[in-house]
């Protein structure tokens, strides 16, 4: 980057921690650290819960997902809308009604200790494990501009936002998201208007989006539904999406303490239900552009020399070895296949000849086989680097094309997309560990009229944001070659969401189930589910892995359900 873009980058960065900081100033307690006093208007909790979705995994992952497997990923979202109805009737007025600091203290109203203890360490391993691939994500961006060990970038990302977070609170969290959302929408406008403004003279964005969808990227609905019936194991289609997106998304938003302490923080039951009903209508198109980009951005490089591999720092590493000369081959074999690519897209759609549509698919296909023969060279080259370039496509862009000061703003953007989110989900870490565990298990009772307790909650507080920071940056060091991280990210969360959900759904709906018969159908259902996860993994059976929350959920109410009336038969 050059000297304007690092002064962009520190200017942005410093301005909006100092914000936050400076808006941040709260009661020293636990209210005060972890919910805001409970003061924020509708539209601070809207903002809350996007900002802390909205991860860096999400800016600079999902233009990638799009740019290698088409549109299609937000059908992940279609089931969210349905979601956030059904929170707003049930979950958001009892949890607002009994004042709660976590999600699982209702369990234990409802049930006991343990069925709290154990839903509350399901969210503790799940939401931990997943915010040190949230670290890993802005550690890439440094990795790739200041050629560091990713081992040290992960350190160093990770120990800024410990500062950040365990000096701030949730009220800090809440301002920053704030600002944080405007740059980042702003700046991702600007560059999607720059990849247009970029293509050759005669393409437009019409002409863009007709290459994209001869490409097959525009692929934005898809039924899952082949000439042998449905297939269980694709991933994103219109079925998996409005059923196990519901599933996931309902579990997420009324069951991941990241997010309910976001709309808990809000006056009442009307502004968190406002804030919770605006985020359903916005997250659909919000991801629908964001994915937009990544498909604009592979017709761009239709039109412009592309890199086989994204990932500049491995590729440099590769051609120091003696592998040179058969990478070196299959660049020069790319070249030449983009160049007629890219006749082939302009004769298509340039100068409206239909005929090449066919072409074009079949050379897309044909570079795609050559970048794969190139990653597995990569991979004997560089034994143990990540050769999954997903995460690098929107950065190559950025740094490659955007002029100087822009490259500097849109590095802050994911910087700030990933300190937004995170924070929030240390916060949140913190606070079930303290509620949850600390105190309950001591039978502590806040008593907010006692400064010298209160001193003492909020230093402890601080110590277990701290502790789970610390816990974050070592799940990052093994964060990988895990591929695309915001599937990485959302395969984890479905490993647990599904179980945790059917808890809740059981305490909600199913009145006359007991403690023993939701415990024990709990640990059942997980384990069902890490062995559909297996059976999957190892390719046995087929099954998406937005299903395995369908699974988890459906598995603890009937296990439920049969556990108590069989004890109910044995009485």
């Amino acid at each position: 980057m050059s000297t304007i873009d690092w002064i962009v980058l520190v200017i942005t960065l410093a301005g909006i921690i100092t914000y936050g900081l400076y808006k941040s100033r709260t009661s020293k307690n636990l209210e005060g650290y972890f919910l805001s006093n409970r003061s924020m208007p509708w539209y601070m909790v809207l903002l809350s819960i996007m900002g802390t979705q909205a991860s860096a995994i999400t800016f600079l992952s999902a233009p990638g997902q799009a740019f290698t497997d088409g549109m299609r990923f937000v059908q992940y979202y279609f089931g969210l809308p349905i979601a956030m109805v059904i929170l707003c009737i049930t979950f958001v007025p009892l949890f607002n009604k009994l004042k709660l600091f976590t999600a699982y203290e209702f369990l234990e109203k409802r049930f006991d200790l343990k069925t709290r203890t154990f839903t509350s360490f399901l969210f503790l391993l799940s939401r931990g494990l997943s915010t040190g691939i949230s670290i890993y994500a802005p550690s890439i961006i440094l990795s790739s501009l200041m050629g560091w060990d990713i081992f040290w970038t992960n350190i160093v990302m990770g120990g800024m936002l410990i500062i950040y977070t365990v000096t701030g609170g949730a009220k800090a969290v809440a301002y920053t998201q704030q600002l944080q959302l405007l740059i980042i929408f702003g700046g991702m406008f600007v560059a999607g208007y720059l990849i247009v403004d970029y293509l050759p003279e005669g393409v437009g964005f019409s002409e863009a989006l007709k290459v994209s969808g001869a490409s097959g990227k525009l692929n934005v609905i898809t039924t899952g539904i082949t000439e042998n019936g449905f297939d269980w194991k694709d991933r994103y289609n219109l079925i998996s999406g409005v059923i196990g997106g519901f599933f996931l998304a309902l579990s997420y938003f009324g069951t991941d303490q990241s997010q309910v302490g976001r709309y808990l923080t809000a006056k009442d039951t009307t502004e968190s239900r406002l804030g919770l009903l605006m985020n359903g209508l916005v997250k659909v198109p919000m991801q629908f552009f964001i994915l937009l980009l990544g498909a604009l951005l592979f017709t761009f490089y239709q039109f412009t020399p592309s890199p086989v591999f994204f990932n500049k720092a491995v590729e440099e590493k590769a051609m120091q070895t003696s592998y040179k000369d058969e990478l070196a081959s299959l660049q020069q074999r790319f070249s030449t296949y983009q160049i007629q690519q890219k006749e082939w897209n302009r004769l298509y759609a340039v100068e409206k000849k239909e005929l090449y549509k066919d072409s074009i698919a079949i050379g897309a296909k044909r570079m795609a086989d050559i970048q794969k023969d190139y990653k597995s060279v990569l991979s004997k080259a560089t034994p143990g680097a990540d050769t999954n370039d997903t995460n690098y496509i929107f950065l190559r862009f950025v740094v490659d094309f955007l002029p100087k000061g822009l490259v500097g703003l849109l590095i802050a953007i994911i910087f700030l997309a990933a300190w937004g989110s995170i924070a929030a989900a240390l916060n949140s870490l913190a606070s079930c560990t303290m509620i949850d565990f600390h105190q309950r298990l001591q039978g502590i009772e806040s008593d907010h009229t006692n400064p010298e307790q209160c001193a003492k909650e909020y230093k402890q507080s601080k110590y277990y944001t701290l502790a789970w920071g610390i816990f974050c940056v070592i799940t990052a060091e093994f964060a990988s070659g895990m591929g695309s991280l915001i599937e990485a990210v959302n395969v984890l969360g479905s490993l647990f969401y599904g179980v945790i959900l059917g808890i809740f759904l059981v305490a909600f709906y199913m009145k006359r189930v007991q403690a023993n018969a939701v415990f024990a159908a709990a640990i059942i259902g997980e384990l069902v589910v890490i062995t559909f996860f297996l059976l999957d993994k190892y390719n046995i059976i087929g099954l998406g892995f937005l299903w395995l929350n369908v699974v988890g959920a459906l598995a603890v109410v009937l296990l439920s359900a049969l556990f108590q009336l069989f004890k109910r038969r044995v009485v």
